[in-house]
């Protein structure tokens, strides 16, 4: 839960960049959002979480 919630989080944080930046209207960063929110609802959902862990606790493994 603390991963997906930080993955928001960090998500929010670029589409406001982009947005302020003017690399990205507010329509198509809605457009975004919204896929976003559907996708979550499909059964690809489980498959996109699985990866996204897999890749948090790969990153989490590495030392420098």
């Amino acid at each position: 839960m603390a991963i997906s919630l930080s993955v928001v989080l960090l998500m929010g944080i670029v589409l406001v960049l982009l947005m302020r930046s003017g690399a990205l209207k507010a329509g198509p960063a809605l457009a975004a959002v919204l896929f976003g929110f559907f996708l979550a609802s499909t059964g690809m959902a489980p498959d996109i979480r699985e990866f996204l862990d897999s890749l948090a606790d790969s990153i989490s493994g590495i030392s420098f």
